[in-house]
Order: C-alpha cells, then structure tokens, then sequence
C-alpha cells in the first residue's frame, strides 16, 4: 500500500435495463478513474435491479464466461484500475438460484478473487410493510475473501455481511488491511445503522473501508440510503456521497495504516477467538 495509491467508490441506482445501467456504470468508473483511482469498488447489483428478485435468473452467467464479466475485464484493462465489481449473478448449485458473487478484476483485466455473498437478507423491516427473502433466489458463499493487492491485502464483503463482525475477525485473521463492500442497503436500515457498521468495521479492524452503495428510488418501488463513504483506520470518514449517482475518491496512506496498528494495537491484545 503506498500512501499515493488513491481508492475510489461508485454509487448508482441501478435499474431493470442493463445496457443502461452497464453504461452508467462505465461512465462513473472512468470519473473515478480521471480524480486518480486505481482501485474503484462498484455497489452491489449495479448491472440490473428488476421488478422481482427473480428476474435476475435471466442474466445469470456461467462462472468464467458472459456479458457481465467481460465488461467487468475490458473496463478494468481499459482504465487501467484494479475493479471490484459489485455483484453479478452467476450460476449456483442449486438450478433455480444464483450466486451474488463479487468479483475482482487487476488493471490488465485479469480476474483475481471472486466472493460469494455469504449472509443473505431474509428480514421483515420494522414498522413498515416491506419484506425481503434473498435466500429465495440466491445461494449463499461459504467462505471469506481476502487476497494481495497494490493497495493491501485487500478483503471483500457484501452489504448484510456487514453486520457479522466476525466475518471480519477470520478477514483480518487472513491479514485484511483495505475492505470493500459493495452494497444495496435500504432507506430505512440505511438511515439507522449504514455509517455506524461501515465506521464500527473500520476501527474494530483498523482498516480501510471502501463502501459503495446503491443510493436513490428503483423501479421496484424499494429505496435504498446511498451514503457511499471510504472511512480510514480510525473510523474518520475521508470521502462521501449523499444521495444519487457520483463518485469518492481519496489516497490511502499506508504510514497512517501502520502507525495507527502499532500505538493502539487491539489487533494484538485480543483475548477472545470467534469459532467457525
């Protein structure tokens, strides 16, 4: 990690036209590219969101092949960027759902790491009429996603993942310095809880956070908060986007990183394992 390696998140909302949203998607990564990043987290399902949960089996791709990663490959090659593309659905075990699966591209276009949302959002939101069953149509990861990067070692995660810490006690057991989270929070758990995990996740692991987030109205009448934000190792909150489409960018400093893990070193005194 060198303390002139600029991050960058795109924020977006995302609709049912793909060519639209691919385009859109491009657009914002080439901003973000052009204000110096070399690393650009997009949110989660920037390419589509349909009328239904199920609409995404139609777009659903074979693992290595299809429309979604070669744009994923050729923006990366192209802007000379490593991307971390958001999630797309590829195939599943399991015939009738898919995989949320966030892949990660280097800046030659080289697929380097692939995750697979692990926690899936199955909940009833309290006080209004909306319910969400992700597990429905997806088939959930089963494993954590750290790997070496330009910028780190670089750990993945998808939204609701963000409220299991201990997915990212086994991240940072894998030597997590830069997390990215691509995301689709709602408007409602958003506004409650949205900058209170993305910080709590910073400091508790003394890391970089990357959140890019899906932020205004969507076709399917859902509304999600938006707030894309990169937040450094002591939870301060360097860059971010309120509401609609646009771009953060900022540098990361790996001196900051190291002095911060070195003079208040709760990595090293914890006393306490997370089993699993």
């Amino acid at each position: 990690m060198s303390k002139d390696l600029k991050v960058g998140a795109v924020q977006m909302a995302t609709g049912p036209n793909v060519s639209a949203n691919l385009f859109e998607a491009e657009r914002l990564v080439r901003e973000a590219a052009e204000s110096g990043a070399r690393l650009v987290v997009l949110p989660e399902n920037f390419a589509f969101m349909g009328k239904s949960d199920q609409d995404q089996l139609a777009l659903r791709e074979a693992d290595g092949e299809g429309r979604l990663q070669a744009f994923l490959a050729r923006v990366a090659r192209q802007f000379g960027i490593w991307l971390v593309g958001g999630t797309i659905p590829l195939a599943a075990r399991d015939s009738n759902k898919v995989r949320a699966a966030c892949l990660v591209y280097d800046d030659r276009g080289e697929r380097v790491g692939r995750y697979d949302k692990v926690h899936l959002f199955d909940v009833c939101l309290p006080g209004v009429e909306e319910r969400y069953q992700e597990s429905a149509t997806i088939e959930a990861g089963e494993r954590v996603t750290v790997l070496d990067s330009p910028f780190g070692r670089l750990g993945v995660a998808v939204c609701y993942d963000l409220r299991f810490p201990e997915m990212f006690r086994q991240m940072l057991d894998a030597g997590m310095e830069l997390l990215a989270i691509p995301s689709a929070f709602t408007a409602l758990t958003g506004k409650a809880h949205w900058e209170t995990l993305v910080r709590a996740r910073a400091i508790e692991n003394l890391a970089y956070v990357v959140a890019a987030a899906q932020g205004g109205f969507h076709i399917n009448g859902r509304e999600t908060h938006g707030h894309s934000m990169i937040v450094d190792p002591w939870g301060a909150v360097l860059a971010q986007v309120p509401r609609g489409s646009g771009t953060i960018c900022c540098a990361l400093d790996r001196e900051f990183l190291d002095s911060v893990r070195r003079n208040f070193p709760t990595i090293e005194h914890r006393r306490l394992k997370c089993s699993g």
